[in-house]
């Protein structure tokens, strides 16, 4: 699968009353988290949505999003626009898509759409990534938080919002990490997959010459090693 570093990307993630489209379950959440150039660029989309049923009890257990919170949030209908607008000609990353597409395509269909996500967005299987680049392994959001040092014990309930979040740290990392390295000292900004190394919060450098006994111990190893490889290697004191 080849990595798309420049085109605009968006880590999506929704929240359902339950866990079957087809049989009549709804959206009643929409996260998602911009990124661009490998930098997450704080232009994120989140909404809460009334699905206009009640969610089974083990989908409430995993959102916690009750039916009163979201008895005066907006229908799909009312939103609909603003959201394609937003996620309009971005590859998509999901992680599990099959599920989320069918969730949104479904969405679409009831408000009289012509098009699926599809046909607006390229989208990309996040699980399925990692499944081929960790065969054989555990790769939930959760796991991959732990593989790749993502921080994520704030995640006590699911959200779109939050996950989608997670998720463009982990995809950023787990596609090969940071890409920049911001040395301004005036610049105290976050780097998307990476860090900001602000100089000066660093300590002011000690220099710790080697002592004489610490010098000779270190020529007799090289002394050592150029014995076992036939060749010769030059340690120089500066003096």
């Amino acid at each position: 699968m080849a990595i798309n570093n420049s085109t605009r990307q968006i880590c999506l993630d929704t929240e359902t009353t339950g866990i079957g489209h087809n049989i009549g379950h709804r959206i009643l959440e929409i996260g998602a988290v911009e990124v661009f150039n490998r930098e997450i660029t704080g232009n994120q989309y989140q909404q809460y949505i009334n699905p206009e049923r009640e969610s089974d009890p083990g989908a409430l257990e995993v959102h916690g999003i009750t039916t009163q919170f979201l008895s005066d949030k907006p229908a799909f209908a009312r939103i609909v626009d603003e959201f394609i607008a937003y996620v309009k000609g971005a590859e998509l990353i999901i992680h599990n898509a099959p599920f989320d597409v069918g969730f949104i395509n479904m969405e679409l269909m009831l408000c009289g759409k012509d098009f699926k996500i599809q046909d607006v967005c390229t989208i990309t299987d996040s699980l399925d990534y990692a499944r081929n680049k960790h065969p054989g392994a555990r790769n939930s959001l959760d796991a991959l938080c732990k593989r790749y040092g993502v921080i994520n014990e704030h995640r006590t309930l699911h959200g779109a919002l939050l996950d989608s979040q997670i998720l463009a740290e982990v995809y950023l990392m787990m596609t090969g990490g940071q890409t920049k390295l911001n040395l301004d000292a005036g610049n105290s900004g976050n780097s998307a997959g990476g860090f900001t190394l602000n100089l000066k919060d660093l300590p002011p450098l000690t220099l710790v010459k080697a002592t004489i006994v610490e010098e000779q111990a270190h020529q007799d190893w090289l002394d050592k090693l150029s014995e076992k490889e036939k060749k010769e290697f030059i340690y120089q004191i500066d003096e």
